[in-house]
């Protein structure tokens, strides 16, 4: 325990807050029932309301299992009571979360590897090979992906047509070209008041996941492709944030807003919808979650289009996993057995055409009730063929350092005070000093 707790530097007040604020150990087995809690921060309310109604279907299935659901914050707030139960050793029996925190789940020798599990299943086959990159780490797997999304863009076919444009970008320099064609002085005063696209300012986890699409699309790497699954020593692979591929993805970025073309958001706003809503913008970095906000607005001039490729195509993979946790044989089988419901094709259909994320399960692509989704949705099959271009952000333990760095360069080079080249050097010293 003292080991642990040195590792996550967590002190035993904040054990004691985590405790007060009611994540409480699993509850005693009873009557032959296995008790199983499940910590998550699925957000917004309506799709824990999905969710629930899902587990509570599971639980009248598998009368010796109980799955209780606790939604217990927002990541940032999540994370400190995660650890907390760690340390303290009364984790749940399964947490929902992003894949980026495996590394540091694996260094704490908190959560058990699934390969004999998924290797013995009936299901796994059917789950979409591109989501690999998010379960993989040290040559084991470590999680489920219990959603999925990827990042594209959203834009306003009525501006497309009123600038004469009739077909998206499919590269860079077609990005170029269109936001300057999109960019307009509608109220002739001098100065332009529409613009071509929204680029989100800050240095949060939002503007590092939109804008990785476009460093790896430009050939960027941030580690080694051998070392991301664990095959080479990550402790001994180069994290390499100041790559060719990255400086062009900031240099792209940078030239839009120089040229005036692009805009940027409110900061740590770039997910909100206000100046694409309202015509200041056409284009908009985001993702299939969007579609139920607009629906609920009656907004109907947007569609998608794949993010416009550099030297290949590519996406940021986005989506939460289901970890397993060191716990007790039998609830561990237990809990496999509700990770294989959720990998299933009646849970993913019913997740999907609920929330608007992509189901995970091939064969639920394909089910006559959400090809109906689609087709009364047509924009989500720009998402679902994007999906084999997805790429997963990095599982190492590093990674919160990692983004943070690309965070702050990213903000500099956007705010125009150093040149994309600077900018990751400085990001990339300061990195690696952190590693060191």
């Amino acid at each position: 325990m003292n080991r642990l707790a040195a590792k996550v530097g967590i002190s035993i007040a904040l054990i004691l807050l985590v405790i007060i604020a009611g994540c409480t150990p699993t509850q005693r087995d009873i009557n032959g029932v296995t008790h199983l809690t499940l910590w998550q921060g699925i957000n917004p309310p309506p799709n824990r309301d999905v969710f629930q109604k899902l587990v509570t279907k599971f639980n009248l299935t598998h009368p010796t299992i109980e799955v209780e659901s606790l939604y217990v914050g927002q990541s940032d707030r999540q994370l400190p009571k995660i650890l907390a139960s760690i340390v303290g050793g009364t984790p749940p029996d399964l947490l929902w979360f992003g894949s980026m925190l495996t590394g540091q789940l694996v260094e704490l020798e908190a959560i058990e590897p699934l390969d004999k599990w998924w290797n013995r299943s009936a299901v796994t086959k059917d789950i979409d090979p591109a989501l690999l990159g998010s379960m993989q780490y040290k040559n084991h797997l470590w999680s489920i992906p219990f959603a999925t999304n990827n990042v594209g863009i959203f834009y306003r076919p009525s501006l497309f047509k009123a600038a004469g444009i009739d077909r998206f970008p499919t590269n860079w320099q077609e990005l170029k070209t269109t936001t300057q064609q999109l960019t307009r002085d509608t109220n002739n005063d001098g100065k332009n008041d529409k613009f071509g696209m929204l680029l989100p300012l800050g240095q949060g986890e939002w503007t590092v996941f939109t804008w990785l699409p476009f460093m790896w699309g430009g050939g960027g790497e941030l580690i080694p492709q051998q070392s991301q699954s664990g095959r080479n020593n990550p402790k001994t692979a180069k994290i390499s944030i100041d790559n060719p591929g990255a400086i062009a993805a900031l240099q792209l970025w940078q030239d839009l807003i120089k040229s005036g073309t692009a805009i940027l958001s409110s900061p740590e706003r770039g997910y909100e919808l206000a100046n694409f809503l309202t015509g200041k913008v056409a284009m908009q970095l985001t993702g299939p979650w969007t579609f139920g906000q607009l629906a609920g607005m009656k907004f109907t001039d947007y569609d998608v289009m794949p993010i416009p490729a550099g030297t290949r195509s590519a996406t940021s993979v986005g989506g939460e996993n289901l970890f397993m946790m060191k716990s007790s044989p039998q609830h561990q089988q237990a809990a496999w057995e509700f990770m294989e419901y959720v990998l299933s094709q009646e849970f993913q259909t019913e997740w999907a055409l609920g929330t608007g994320y992509l189901p995970v399960n091939l064969k639920s692509r394909q089910e006559s009730s959400y090809r109906n989704y689609v087709s009364k949705t047509p924009a989500t099959q720009v998402f679902l063929d994007q999906a084999k271009y997805g790429r997963s952000r990095p599982i190492e333990p590093s990674y919160s350092q990692i983004s943070e760095q690309l965070g702050r360069a990213i903000e500099s080079v956007l705010l125009n005070k150093h040149s994309a080249q600077t900018a990751l050097k400085a990001a990339q010293e300061k990195l690696d000093l952190s590693l060191n």
